[in-house]
């Protein structure tokens, strides 16, 4: 019997592929403008993307399914849209770096709160937030 994780479909994502994070994410490099409330928030969205980057990365090394990685590619693009959001909100968070923003949004137990997701979705997004948190911060 052969497992799920060793059956590999024609649009399984293979860490291997040198095209892998590509396919993955194909419009990684639009996320900041797709994040931005003005045009100056885009060079800090391209910083975001830079501290995810290693993360999607790894993350196509674990062997997860592609339903899996998907999802945690949209909670990550949540993600940048509240880090985005926040520098906004919070004059003191515009001064942090895009890294130092992430770790200060998120924690060990997951990430912020959203008043647009069920219970079942947001402890989603906590999954998410912990494997970038534990990513980030190895012990």
């Amino acid at each position: 019997m052969v497992s799920k994780r060793a059956e590999i479909g024609k649009d399984a994502i293979v860490a291997s592929d040198p095209h892998a994070l590509e396919r993955y994410v194909p419009d990684l490099q639009n996320w900041p403008a797709s994040w931005r409330f003005e045009d100056e928030d885009i060079p800090f969205g391209q910083a975001i993307v830079k501290v995810f980057t290693p993360f999607l990365e790894h993350l196509l090394t674990l062997g997860y399914a592609r339903k899996t990685l998907l999802r945690h590619r949209d909670h990550l693009w949540m993600l940048g849209g509240h880090l985005i959001e926040v520098r906004h909100l919070d004059p003191d968070s515009a001064a942090i770096d895009a890294r130092a923003l992430v770790l200060h949004q998120i924690h060990e137990f997951g990430g912020p709160l959203s008043r647009h997701l069920s219970e079942h979705e947001q402890n989603a997004f906590d999954a998410t937030c912990k494997k970038l948190y534990r990513f980030l911060c190895p012990s």
